[in-house]
């Protein structure tokens, strides 16, 4: 292997008469208590930077050269590392209060299988997608090529203070599956090969290197539509890496899905999620409310299926409402008044009453997509949705109880945790989705464990997992933090994700399973082996008795 041309480096340094400005600027910021974004926008044009002639009207420090410099003055004394103070100089800590650092990676232009009406075409850029967007526009300045994309991200993150050492990686762009077989490979590679910092010559020699690496990845997330899963795609994915599957399911009516020319079925979305969630793969759908032929009362009933069906029941949930974008064919439903985007107010009302009803076990990622407005020929733009229909809840004394809506973030994890245990039936076996919750209800850390029915399992084909319970995700939650690192009161490395381990054994030993699995990503595999995992085909494996 030879050394790769995409370096991670440290961000821009500003000139040393600069030094004594800065030093004062972090040294305010770390005394305020309170502390908000408007007080560092403050500090910033109170302590300017050094103009030619030695005058303080050089303008503003860029927030890249504040943390470089507070990183700097750390490492020669000047100044004793503190987390907050970090988060506090960050520019969008909200990126990986998740505990990991997402980079989204976008394919190349392709053809789509697919005829949706409401699915934007530019020539420019894979299916469904607008160049105008920020994923897009990154994807079409490095030309489509995964490893410059993931290597300028990384860097990108880096340089604003985020911790990259635990890296999920999310390659969207059209149907993944319908792209060649060696261009999935060779993306994946090159995806790979930006987090290792060398080159390699096949998907497993990067996936070994990355098991070790600086930047590991802890998460691989690719979509697919869900007449394109079989048991041979399940198994071809998982031996990619995948962890993660996103399927548009966007309706759970025949006849909706037919009008809008989706192409596949309610029953075809309930066969991949059972062959998904049996192989292990986090499910995540996306539904979209007002389509062509929906009603707002039609689709809450919609929505109710998505947990009601124990052939549905996803771990991850996108609500996009569908945008009437000038490049679809829905727009001429639309001129002939066929089709009416729902109001404000009707979105509003339904969106809200769908998150009211959400599962503790779901994650709601997004309630709307945040196309640029300028495409939008009618319906809603308004791009703080998610916002709005919060305080919609709060003003009628309702909540949303999903994950991203619970976990904890920046707060401190203090006092007694309790571990909960919900489980719920599926087609594929029973899950239990466990919890570690503090006494104000936050999210601290979940494990989702799969009791599986044994014919679930037969279909995948796949021998490692024969009598095997199935760890499906573990996910501790808290501002992502270096690989060994730990401060007090913070979610991360304080061994919750091994105490959630034991009950998932415990649980597995009374079902009667002699093995424990889990899909594993590539970069948590050094994790498991300290937990006695072992390495058995494309997964890890944990004898029970």
């Amino acid at each position: 292997m030879r050394a790769e041309q995409w370096s991670h480096k440290r961000g821009r340094r500003a000139a040393p008469a600069d030094d004594a400005q800065l030093l004062r600027l972090i040294q305010e910021a770390a005394g305020l208590a309170p502390f908000g974004p408007q007080d560092l926008a403050r500090l910033l044009r109170r302590y300017p930077r050094v103009a030619e002639g030695g005058n303080h009207s050089g303008g503003q420090f860029a927030k890249d050269q504040i943390v470089e410099a507070y990183r700097r003055f750390c490492a020669d004394g000047r100044l004793t590392f503190d987390r907050e103070v970090l988060r506090r100089l960050q520019m969008k800590p909200i990126r990986t209060l998740s505990g990991v650092a997402t980079v989204t990676v976008l394919t190349k232009p392709f053809p789509c299988p697919g005829e949706c009406l409401f699915c934007p075409t530019d020539a420019r850029m894979p299916k469904s997608y607008l160049a105008d967007e920020p994923g897009a526009i990154r994807a079409e300045y490095h030309q489509f090529d995964p490893c410059a994309t993931t290597a300028a991200r990384l860097r990108a993150l880096d340089n604003i203070g985020h911790a990259t050492d635990k890296v999920e990686l999310l390659i969207l762009g059209g149907t993944w599956s319908y792209y060649p077989a060696d261009y999935q490979e060779w993306f994946i590679r090159r995806c790979f090969d930006a987090l290792n910092g060398v080159d390699s010559v096949t998907l497993e020699e990067a996936q070994r290197v990355n098991e070790t690496a600086s930047h590991r990845n802890v998460g691989l997330v690719i979509e697919t539509r869900p007449d394109y899963v079989d048991a041979a795609e399940v198994r071809r994915l998982r031996r990619y890496g995948v962890t993660k599957v996103q399927l548009g399911a966007q309706s759970l009516d025949d006849r909706i899905l037919d009008l809008n020319k989706r192409g596949h079925t309610v029953e075809q979305t309930r066969r991949a999620v059972r062959l998904l969630r049996a192989a292990g793969f986090k499910l995540h759908l996306h539904w979209m409310p007002n389509l062509l032929g929906a009603t707002p009362a039609g689709d809450l009933d919609d929505y109710a299926r998505l947990w009601a069906d124990p052939g549905l029941r996803p771990d991850e949930l996108k609500l996009y409402p569908c945008a009437l974008v000038r490049e679809a064919e829905l727009v001429a439903w639309y001129e002939r008044g066929e089709y009416r985007p729902y109001s404000d107010p009707e979105l509003i009302d339904l969106l809200a009453a769908c998150k009211r009803q959400t599962p503790r076990y779901v994650r709601l990622n997004r309630i709307i997509r945040d196309i640029p407005a300028g495409h939008v020929v009618a319906g809603s733009t308004a791009s703080n949705l998610r916002e709005v229909v919060q305080r919609k809840l709060a003003a009628e004394g309702g909540r949303c109880d999903c994950i991203r809506c619970r976990e904890v973030r920046a707060a401190k994890v203090l006092g007694d945790l309790a571990l909960t245990d919900q489980p719920y039936a599926t087609t594929a076996g029973e899950e239990h989705f466990l919890s570690v919750n503090t006494a104000a209800d936050q999210l601290a850390g979940f494990l989702r464990l799969l009791l599986p029915d044994p014919a679930a399992t037969a279909e995948i084909e796949l021998a490692e997992l024969t009598g095997a319970a199935l760890i499906r995700e573990v996910h501790v939650y808290g501002p992502a933090m270096r690989l060994g690192e730990t401060a007090a009161g913070e979610a991360q490395h304080l061994g919750l994700g091994g105490r959630l381990l034991a009950e998932a054994e415990r649980l597995a030993r009374a079902a009667g399973f002699a093995r424990l699995a889990v899909i594993a990503a590539v970069g948590t595999r050094e994790y498991y082996r300290k937990h006695r995992f072992e390495r058995v085909g494309l997964y890890m494996v944990k004898p029970l008795v």
